[in-house]
Parts: C-alpha cells; structure tokens; sequence
C-alpha cells in the first residue's frame, strides 16, 4: 500500500541536484505529486510530494547516499497527499520597500487582518548594499475581496512600503 509524504531538501546550490534526487526517487518506484523548488542565495531548497510504499525510515534510508553526495540535508514526514485540493490564488500583491527586519512579519500580518491567505510567497532583496530594496511577490487568496487588501496597501505606503495590488482572473477560456 502506499502513502504520500513531504520531502523537504535544503543544501548548496549546484548543477544536477533535482535530477540526482528525482532519479533516486523513481529507481525506488516512488512517483512524485507536487514539487516546489528554489535557489535562495546560494542556496537550494525544494519539497516534493512522493508517493511511496516505502515508509519514513525505508525513504530516509534510500536518500543517504545521495544526500551525503549532494552535500544536502533530507526530511520526510508522513502527509494525507491530497492532490488537487490547493487553493487556487485571486490576488496578486507586490511589495517593494527599504529591506529591514521585520518588513515580512508586517506586511503579511496587515494582509492576514485584511482576509489574505498566502499560498506562494518569494523575497529578494535589490538596489544595492547602501541601499537594499526588499521586494515581495505573493499570490492569495482574499477571503474578503480584493478592497480591503487594497486598503491595508495604502496603511503600508504610508509606513514607506510601495504595495500593489491585483486581482488574478482564474476563469480564463
């Protein structure tokens, strides 16, 4: 019987790493659901759904050699594997404002207030060392319509951060 699990891999970025891991996975007769996966400065994370008969500690188990190849960390957990079920995003907000601590906590927490639930969220940070420029892409779902997101934008300019907001048309065709 098999059962679906989330595997989560953290390591130094490098050529090849998706298709070692990814080959591993489909040699063990794992087949693979969603994946996301992203270089974060020299970094690579990724977190794949896998659809296994194996359990936690047999996947553990066939992803230490490619994982001390990779030079990369693995987790498994056990999850319900529920393909299909994800909210489907109505709002796009992008945000650019002076990088300092905390910028993520307060913008995502006035959104949160407004009926915004996060379903993809990416950072980077531009401009330059003097003057790094924090910018922010997230896509949601507004629980409450798009207005009051609109309304907490303005809250947020007036703190000094450049908030736009947009609504994804999802019935396309």
């Amino acid at each position: 019987m098999s059962h679906w699990y989330m595997l989560a891999v953290v390591g130094k970025d490098r050529p090849g790493m998706v298709a070692k891991l990814t080959r591993t996975l489909f040699e063990h007769g794992c087949n693979l659901g969603e994946a996301s996966m992203s270089r974060l400065g020299d970094s690579f994370a990724m977190m794949l759904m896998v659809e296994s008969s194996h359990g936690v500690a047999s996947l553990q188990g066939m992803l230490i050699p490619v994982s001390r190849e990779m030079q990369v960390h693995c987790h498994v957990d056990r999850i319900d594997g529920k393909l299909h079920a994800h909210l489907e995003p109505n709002v796009r907000v992008s945000v650019f404002g002076a990088d300092r601590a905390g910028i993520v906590a307060q913008v995502t927490g006035v959104l949160a207030e407004a009926g915004l639930h996060v379903c993809n969220l990416e950072t980077s940070v531009a401009g330059t060392n003097a003057k790094p420029i924090y910018v922010m892409h997230i896509e949601g779902v507004a629980g409450n319509g798009i207005d009051p997101l609109k309304v907490q934008g303005e809250r947020l300019r007036r703190d000094g951060v450049d908030v736009a907001v947009e609504e994804i048309e999802i019935l396309l065709g």
